[in-house]
């Protein structure tokens, strides 16, 4: 006999079941509507990169949850592409500094907004109530997890 699951355990499988669905379909339109055919891990890391002008490729690592060998080698390739600059730390030698070009910029902004528009649509046929609840049950995920980073 199967036992049933706690309230807890049902969110816990209901994320564990919708987000790898809803990342799917960014990926999806993240590819679509950059011309620069962004991956999510390279959105992701120029979304990082955005927000913590500077950081080192250790810190992208971490946030973003590849090891440092794979981002130097996705950092390499958008280097590559003009996306981001690769800088010597005015105060420490050894250490590296990562900045958006404008290019960079540029790909991540039309990235973004090219999913945003087509999420947008997605979930347009829904009732208000329902993206209220959506837009509450996203601001308190982002607040769990954040806290979890942290």
């Amino acid at each position: 006999m199967q036992r049933l699951e706690t309230p807890r355990e049902e969110c816990a499988r209901e994320i564990l079941d919708a987000v790898p669905l809803a990342m799917r379909t960014i990926r999806a339109q993240l590819r679509r509507h950059s011309g620069s055919a962004l991956s999510v891990p390279q959105f992701r890391t120029l979304l990082f990169i955005n927000r913590h002008r500077g950081a080192s490729i250790s810190e992208a690592a971490d946030h973003i949850g590849l090891t440092l060998p794979s981002m130097s080698t996705l950092v390499d390739g958008l280097v590559a592409r003009s996306f981001v600059l690769r800088r010597v730390h005015q105060d420490d030698r050894r250490r590296m500094t990562l900045m958006l070009t404008e290019r960079g910029d540029a790909a991540l902004c039309s990235a973004r907004t090219g999913a945003q528009a087509y999420l947008t649509e997605r979930l347009k046929p829904l009732p208000e109530t329902q993206r209220a609840t959506i837009l509450r049950a996203m601001r308190i995920l982002r607040r769990v997890f954040s806290e979890e980073a942290e």
